[in-house]
């Protein structure tokens, strides 16, 4: 910004600066965002190894389960969780203490605390989509993938 603008000029260029993001196609602006997501790869990444509502074995039960069932395993982890309509409870395999953030789709995040024994909450479920990003103190870093319920 040059010293010598006038509030006119300022205001100008402000209104040149809006109308330029204005042009931006929303796909770009999308996959510019989820190349920031990304600025941090330093966390190994979890995938869904698991589903209970995808479990062909379970389909044989005379009742449906009221609890959904996920595991997500990285190289170093696994985390294996329990939805329900009220909250997400969840285990890190092997136990370990730490801190899980819930992010979902729409920016909201939350942070709960893992116990020692690698036990933790989510309360309430967070909206759809969603991923989990566990730390510990050891430097074990792990990020799932979106999840939809």
């Amino acid at each position: 910004m040059l010293d010598s603008w006038t509030d006119d000029q300022l205001l100008a260029a402000l209104g040149a600066a809006i109308r330029a993001r204005q042009a931006v196609p929303d796909a770009l602006v999308e996959v510019g965002k989820g190349a920031y997501a990304w600025h941090r790869i330093d966390a190994e990444l979890a995938q869904l190894t698991y589903d209970s509502m995808t479990d062909l074995t379970a389909a044989v039960r005379s009742e449906t389960a009221s609890i959904r069932a996920l595991t997500l395993t990285s190289p170093h982890l696994s985390m294996e969780l329990e939805v329900s309509e009220d909250c997400l409870l969840g285990q890190v395999i092997p136990p370990r203490a730490g801190t899980l953030e819930a992010q979902t789709g729409a920016g909201a995040s939350t942070e709960t605390t893992v116990d020692e024994i690698g036990c933790f909450a989510v309360d309430p479920t967070p909206a759809s989509p969603f991923r989990l990003r566990f730390r510990a103190a050891d430097g074990t870093d792990v990020l799932t993938g979106w999840i939809t319920l």
